[in-house]
């Protein structure tokens, strides 16, 4: 989706102008993809723009960090701060927050100096990422032939920069394909994820999805959805999937910051049963959108009001 530019940037303690938030074409994180990031939705409310799960997307954001040795130099509360102040200085009642740690200019190797971690967040109005349609209808998968990152070799549970390519080249190809999206497997061909979301899957009314050990990030929406279907006295196990458990699947969706809660329509040109969106699906996106939006008493505490 383009981007449509607001009035400023945070960058390292300062707020810049958007188009004076720059940095050098030979920083290493540039080249080699050393770098950490963080997508983070606000919503409109009655009582004002309010990011969702703000705290725990920053202290997902250090953790990702630590993995890779950095110290962002700011902690959760000042990022927090941070935030929040960038929205009322953009003026957004709602849009996407993109906070990204990455390395400062002046070296240059595979190995790159570590100690000059940089930290910015830009925030931007930001629509349905898989369109209407999807939402409405449920989105087109296929399974990729690109594998899922495995945990010995790009670290999956961190949100790094140049892990980034295998969802990319997933995405890319799905998308040529003529699918809106696909789902990698784990080497050995469970279920991972989809480019940007995690995966549900509705069976006799039973909710499953992938575990953490399956190379999957560990998602701020998923987990939210999670505690939701809990709530609501819906059964739900993690454990691994199989392929084929897709392709008989009563229901499906995807999960994630900027996906939200999309239903699936088919996987493989395999339509899922419900053909759309399902009675649990649809369940679980309601009481979404009533959290989220501030329309619900419960989880107040998700809400950082700006």
């Amino acid at each position: 989706m383009k981007l449509e530019p607001t009035t400023t940037i945070w960058m390292d303690g300062e707020f810049v102008p958007w188009d004076d938030a720059q940095v050098h074409v030979l920083t290493p994180s540039l080249h080699y993809g050393w770098g950490v990031y963080e997508g983070i939705r606000a919503y409109a409310t009655d009582s004002g723009p309010a990011v969702f799960r703000l705290r725990e997307h920053l202290t997902r954001l250090h953790d990702s960090a630590r993995v890779y040795l950095m110290d962002p130099g700011h902690t959760v509360d000042e990022l927090t701060e941070a935030s929040l102040e960038l929205m009322r200085r953009t003026g957004l009642t709602h849009g996407y927050l993109r906070p990204i740690v990455y390395l400062g200019y002046g070296t240059m190797g595979v190995a790159p100096q570590l100690d000059s971690a940089r930290v910015a967040i830009a925030a931007w109005p930001w629509g349905s990422y898989l369109g209407e349609r999807a939402e409405e209808e449920g989105c087109r998968l296929m399974v990729s032939s690109w594998q899922r990152n495995g945990n010995h070799s790009v670290p999956p549970q961190a949100k790094a920069t140049g892990a980034y390519v295998n969802s990319a080249l997933t995405k890319v190809a799905a998308v040529r394909a003529g699918y809106d999206d696909a789902l990698m497997l784990t080497p050995a061909g469970h279920v991972a994820e989809a480019s940007a979301a995690n995966v549900f899957v509705v069976r006799d009314g039973h909710l499953v999805t992938p575990p953490l050990s399956d190379n999957i990030l560990p998602g701020i929406t998923r987990d939210t959805v999670l505690t939701l279907a809990r709530e609501a006295g819906l059964p739900v196990t993690e454990r691994s999937i199989t392929r084929g458990e897709l392709y008989v699947a009563d229901e499906a969706f995807l999960t994630g910051t900027a996906a939200e809660i999309v239903p699936v329509a088919s996987v493989d040109d395999r339509p899922v049963a419900a053909g759309g969106c399902g009675p649990v699906t649809k369940q679980l996106r309601d009481l979404f959108h009533e959290v989220s939006r501030g329309r619900s008493p419960e989880h107040r505490d998700w809400l950082s009001y700006v």
